[in-house]
């Protein structure tokens, strides 16, 4: 929905709630009035629950808001003495329309001073889980997120297995679009395999599906920087129609809210304004190689022919450093290796058994149909790609038959126009046009892993509103049979070789124990 669509929608439940309350409102002392009128009725209503007043704000965050209504509801139905499980469970299952059977029929008095307290254990626990659910929800949507590594594409930087924590307000936090949904999950419930947002992803409906209907126009809270070149990022994959992103070939194509696309974290190399181009694999940007942080290593693909023996793959990861997959591909065991990094490379070349080792690069002008933009007029590849200007928000370009190619997504999906081509004439939103404004700004992204790694040079350009957040910090990582204890608490993006902050958490860690339990002993005494 626009904002004014949800604007009407708003007003409408306001009239539903007073409709619903307005005589529960007066037994409380309040005047009928006040249940009609948007936001201070919640406001009045939080008195009448004996409930703090700023609950009015997690009324109105997305996600959030689905459990505190149940909250409300409950908690309006003991305020008049309703305080069965029967009560309970009629409160939250009606959505809330049991307030109406006790406006118009039930005959309830208003208990002023109620205790706060859950009056048995298991009610105890529910109210501390719900609000830890809460607590938790809008720290995961609103400023740290945690993450986990599930590729390679960015080895060496970030390996697999580590578990990150992503900063939402160096970008700027992003409010949920997807406004039904279960919260602290991503687009998948775990363990049930199902959906776990309220959204209809047939293509042909999409715009008139009413699960739709309750999607929330883009915003973001502003932030305290931009994106940098050679940044690491999270973001929402722009082309995800999967079901699984390891699942490449899924029944048909499943389309998905913004927020709900898969996460990918990849490194910025192109930034709004920048020309980028590929050449033998090295990204240059306005004609100059772009110079990557000192914590990073490329790693690219190389043939392989041994002289004797088969490698062993504990060998080559405890002495080389060479983790990803390696196998032979033909008759003659050449081994084809899909990512050494060149410290790897400059020791491996020596290993007695490698009779050559050659960079398995693509050939320049040898078109790739799986390479943006999937057009044959651009002869690229993984290696050898571009020019391509990265479009900034507000730049005005020429727009052709010749790079519409490149731009298209851009202006019918990532901006919302019309566009067709008619006779050799480009019509957006049913003008004939030979220029285009941009509307946002568009990234850049790929794997330091230039031959592993599914990135911009498949899909094209990120635009700013499918950037979740920032890395900032490994908390943990496991290399899927033990842990990487040098890795724990180690900082993400930065020139420097990262330092672990493990033991001085653990000392801070047991120093806050250590002082609770000292101010309990000297308050017992």
């Amino acid at each position: 929905m626009t904002f004014s669509q949800w604007f009407i929608f708003i007003l409408i439940i306001q009239v539903i709630h007073g409709l619903g309350t307005w005589k529960l409102y007066l037994k409380a002392g309040r005047k009928a009035w006040e249940a009609f009128v948007p936001l201070y009725n919640g406001i009045i209503l939080l008195k009448i629950i004996n409930r703090p007043w700023w609950w009015i704000f997690l009324l109105f965050l997305p996600i959030v808001n689905l459990i505190m209504f149940i909250i409300v509801w409950v908690e309006t139905a003991r305020s008049f003495g309703k305080n069965t499980y029967l009560d309970t469970f009629l409160a939250i299952v009606t959505l809330g329309f049991y307030n109406y059977y006790l406006n118009y029929v039930a005959d309830v008095n208003y208990i002023e001073n109620r205790s706060l307290q859950p009056k048995s254990s298991s009610g105890d626990w529910v109210s501390s889980i719900l609000f830890a659910i809460v607590a938790a929800t809008i720290v995961h949507t609103y400023f740290i997120q945690p993450f986990t590594i599930p590729s390679s594409s960015l080895e060496k930087s970030l390996l697999v297995g580590d578990f990150l924590f992503v900063s939402k307000f160096n970008y700027g936090a992003r409010v949920p679009m997807t406004t039904v949904a279960a919260p602290m999950v991503h687009d998948t419930i775990p363990g049930l395999g199902i959906k776990s947002y309220l959204f209809s992803d047939d293509y042909d409906n999409r715009k008139t599906a009413w699960q739709n209907k309750f999607q929330l126009p883009y915003m973001r809270l502003p932030g305290f920087q931009s994106i940098k070149r050679n940044d690491i990022v999270v973001f929402n994959q722009p082309a995800d129609t999967l079901l699984d992103m390891n699942q490449f070939q899924p029944d048909r194509n499943y389309y998905k809210p913004i927020d709900k696309k898969t996460n990918l974290v990849k490194r910025c190399v192109g930034t709004p304004g920048d020309t980028l181009e590929v050449r033998n694999g090295y990204v240059y940007i306005n004609g100059e190689k772009n110079k990557l942080p000192g914590t990073a290593q490329l790693q690219f693909s190389y043939l392989v022919q041994p002289k004797q023996y088969r490698f062993n793959p504990k060998v080559l990861k405890d002495r080389y450093d060479i983790t990803d997959y390696f196998g032979i591909m033909n008759a003659q065991n050449t081994y084809i290796f899909s990512a050494i990094s060149d410290e790897a490379y400059n020791n491996f070349k020596d290993n007695p058994n490698v009779g050559s080792i050659t960079k398995n690069i693509q050939e320049e002008g040898v078109w790739n149909p799986e390479v943006f933009p999937q057009d044959s007029t651009y002869a690229w590849n993984i290696d050898f790609f571009g020019p391509l200007y990265i479009p900034e928000k507000g730049k005005t370009i020429d727009i052709n038959a010749k790079n519409l190619p490149l731009y298209k997504r851009v202006i019918s999906e990532y901006e919302g126009n019309s566009l067709n081509v008619k006779d050799g004439q480009i019509y957006i939103n049913g003008e004939p046009s030979n220029t285009y404004t941009f509307k946002q700004n568009y990234y850049w992204m790929m794997g330091d892993n230039r031959h592993n790694s599914i990135d911009a040079r498949r899909w094209g350009f990120v635009p700013f509103d499918h950037v979740v957040g920032k890395p900032i910090f490994v908390w943990m990582s496991w290399d899927g049979k033990k842990p990487r204890w040098d890795r724990f608490f180690t900082t993400v993006n930065g020139d420097e070789k990262p330092t672990s902050y493990f033991i001085p958490f653990l000392i801070a860690l047991f120093a806050y124990f250590g002082y609770s339990k000292f101010r309990k002993r000297k308050k017992k005494a």
